[in-house]
């Protein structure tokens, strides 16, 4: 994103992030910035621009969040029966 002023980056990845239901990590990845930088700029920046914005982004990173153990845990699953069926 570049020329882009840090404002509209932070809205614009709020958006992505409502939209596509993606994680920091996924975002991050999708506008080649930093996963630092995709949650600072939701999580505090967005919160002094647009409040409404950011309670709706927040819902998301809170669900992502709780569900992180299950997909680190399916993740897992997956590359052990690959290994499995390998051999």
């Amino acid at each position: 994103m570049i020329n882009v002023s840090i404002e509209e980056r932070a809205i614009a990845l709020a958006h992505y992030i409502i939209d596509s239901k993606d994680t920091v990590r996924g975002a991050a990845k999708k506008f080649g910035v930093s996963k630092s930088t995709v949650h600072k700029d939701v999580s505090e920046r967005l919160e002094k621009i647009n409040p409404a914005l950011a309670r709706q982004v927040r819902v998301i990173l809170d669900e992502n969040k709780a569900e992180r153990h299950i997909r680190g845990g399916m993740a897992t699953k997956m590359k052990y029966s690959k290994k499995h069926l390998e051999l």
